[in-house]
């Protein structure tokens, strides 16, 4: 399983700093490196919720790296409905470098903010009565390196990967299973949605290959979930294009010049061609000030004082922006007419120093926790398509989900449907509504062979990700997904 090299966002290797500067940071590493030791604690109150968590909640780390110079972080949250025998899933969050924290408070967790009554100071918490931990243990994980509360204690073991993220996620999984063997005959799934389209494939077929060369503990692993994924930059950029056509953000004359003058090829385009050229950048003025995310929601990067020139596609750079600005202003009042301003909540709560110690985070081994941060400069993009992953998952006796939001241009439907129909896994039942509460929630089609099933899911009216816009709708089809249920 070959991979396409991928540009880098930073510089791989440390540069070497002044001798001074050097000196502080190697006294900094050379401190947390003394606390470095898998560990785990349980969590019972946090500072905004009232009263004791109705669920239980452990956060831990456990080292990783060849040289164990890697500390990731955790949440993990028992099912609240029968942890012994409920399936277990790890869970990775996007980016690369968004922190486990803001999957389990912004989608899939038990506890969320509380956004309509607030009044500034610490946000206060509420129960997300929609959390997917309703059905499932869920393991949260700040990966890679960096990411949310995780660290290195060496500045070698800062550098990282998509093959080595995936690497140190597998070793982090069979050390947590040791400590936690009650959890070693649960089904376990391995999920994620964004940027852990990249992930969650390698860490599934390294399960498998420890399987075969019989490592342990050997893993009950049923099967894998993703949601809104990243898996091939062509298919997924290049089916961008057809989806805002689809959707009517452009007209039919501007996608009908597209398709001629660039050839169906809307992502490596010849600057030279400046018939494709001044098209496309035609329709990227006509995106310009919509929500990629959800194209129905406010796009919240027009409430900030300076507005873009141009469209940027990373999610993470437009969410900085928004964050700059309204950390320097303060939150307005309810209510907050973007969902974007929801994401300055976790920033301020897992700044503050009471909530880090309930948490149990090393003190000084962080210093500015971030949701997705803007930069990511020790991590190397290095994979361009997992779709061979997927092909050669398809011969296993695995299950797998995949859902779309369908109000999603970051990540386009019909490009997540495209790449799943060339794994050539047979239709084994055509497209066709699924329904909650005697209602439409989405559609699905499912593939089957002799040794694989997947079932892709869109979910009506959601963005990116999912079960951010319909977590009553996702949690659904996620419970019927692990009972085998049709959804």
């Amino acid at each position: 399983m070959g991979f396409t090299a991928r540009k880098s966002f930073g510089p791989r290797m440390c540069i070497i700093a002044a001798c001074m500067g050097l000196l502080a940071m190697i006294v900094v590493f050379a401190g947390v490196a003394a606390a470095s030791s898998s560990s785990q604690s349980i969590v019972e109150t946090l500072p905004g919720y009232p009263g004791k968590l109705p669920f239980k909640l452990e956060t831990g780390y456990i080292s990783v790296g060849d040289m164990e110079d890697v500390e990731l972080f955790y949440y993990f949250i028992e099912s609240q409905r029968d942890p012994t025998a409920d399936p277990l899933m790890l869970w990775f969050t996007g980016g690369p470098g968004c922190s486990g924290f803001s999957a389990l408070a912004y989608e899939i967790g038990p506890l969320t903010f509380n956004y309509t009554h607030y009044t500034g100071g610490l946000p206060s918490l509420v129960i997300n009565k929609y959390a997917w931990t309703e059905v499932a243990n869920i393991i949260f994980i700040d990966q890679p390196v960096e990411a949310g509360f995780s660290y290195a204690t060496t500045l070698e073991a800062r550098n990282s990967s998509d093959t080595k993220a995936a690497k140190d996620a597998y070793t982090f999984l069979r050390k947590w299973l040791i400590n936690h063997p009650q959890f070693l005959g649960n089904e376990l799934y391995i999920g994620g949605d964004s940027y852990s389209g990249i992930i969650v494939p390698l860490v599934v077929t390294h399960i498998l290959e420890g399987l075969e060369a019989g490592l342990t503990p050997k893993i009950a692993l049923q099967g894998y979930i993703l949601g809104n994924p990243v898996t091939d930059d062509y298919t997924d950029q290049n089916s961008r294009i057809p989806y805002v056509h689809r959707v009517n953000l452009i007209s039919d004359e501007y996608y009908r010049d597209a398709k001629e003058y660039c050839g169906g090829n809307y992502v490596d385009i010849n600057e030279n061609n400046t018939e494709c050229v001044t098209t496309i950048s035609t329709i990227m003025d006509c995106l310009l000030q919509i929500n990629l995310c959800q194209i129905l929601e406010p796009q919240c990067a027009f409430a900030t004082p300076k507005k873009p020139e141009k469209l940027e596609w990373d999610m993470r750079v437009q969410e900085a922006e928004i964050v700059t600005h309204l950390q320097s202003n303060d939150l307005p009042p309810p209510p907050l007419k973007c969902r974007g301003y929801h994401y300055v909540f976790s920033y301020k709560w897992m700044n503050d120093k009471t909530v880090q110690d309930a948490l149990n985070v090393r003190p000084g081994t962080v210093e500015n926790w971030s949701r997705c941060p803007r930069s990511f400069p020790y991590y190397t993009q290095e994979l361009s398509s997992v779709v061979s992953y997927h092909r050669n998952l398809s011969a296993t006796g695995l299950r797998a989900l995949v859902y779309s939001g369908d109000h999603d241009i970051s990540r386009p439907w019909i490009g997540t449907l495209g790449w799943i129909k060339s794994l050539g896994v047979a239709v084994f039942d055509q497209w066709r509504a699924w329904y909650l509460d005697g209602q439409i929630a989405g559609y699905q089609v499912k593939f089957m062979n002799d040794h694989f099933r997947l079932t892709y899911v869109t979910v009506k009216g959601a963005g990116h990700t999912a079960p951010e816009y319909k977590p009553k709708q996702t949690l659904a089809m996620f419970d019927r997904f692990l009972a085998r249920y049709p959804i």
